[in-house]
């Protein structure tokens, strides 16, 4: 999945997400994508600040505060036009949701065996009796991904990035 930030001709700024960046340019040009606000399809992709999380997933400390440090957002050097591009911070019910999904991943990864770059071929295995049933986790390329998808094999994607056995630092 990819994330795109959109505005769209009446200012209004929102999230999209996407299949692929093929996916966003097929669903824009047929007027899939429209503004949840106001409901214009004359919507484009949106500067973006990259989403670059620190060390440890810990806020930035204002030292002379002792408290999570707040920038101010960065606009664009268009004339005329000021976008902002500061990422909200997460609300508490966000990121008690995303705790609550790592712990259910992890859970899930303890009681599931890595396939590493193995896994299309794994699934398949097991889809079509050729090996026993395991839940089994790895990597597949989205084209692999997709392909299982459309033979009818129960596949997804793990909604945090998993470190390879051996790879931890």
């Amino acid at each position: 999945m990819i994330v795109f930030d959109l505005l769209c001709d009446q200012g209004h700024r929102f999230e999209g997400w996407f299949g692929s960046s093929a996916d966003y340019e097929r669903q824009q040009g047929a007027g899939y994508v429209a503004c949840p606000q106001c409901g214009s399809v004359a919507v484009g992709k949106a500067v973006m600040a990259p989403a670059i999380g620190r060390k440890g997933n810990q806020p930035a400390v204002d030292a002379s505060k002792g408290a999570p440090a707040v920038s101010e957002p960065a606009t664009s050097s268009a004339p005329g036009k000021a976008v902002a591009m500061a990422r909200p911070a997460l609300t508490p019910e966000a990121l008690q949701m995303m705790h609550a999904l790592a712990t259910m991943q992890k859970k899930a990864l303890e009681s599931s065996r890595w396939v590493g770059g193995r896994f299309a071929e794994d699934a398949r295995a097991m889809h079509y009796g050729e090996r026993e049933h395991e839940t089994i986790h790895g990597q597949a390329t989205p084209e692999e991904a997709t392909a299982l998808v459309e033979e009818g094999i129960a596949v997804m994607p793990l909604p945090f990035p998993v470190v390879p056995p051996g790879q931890a630092n």
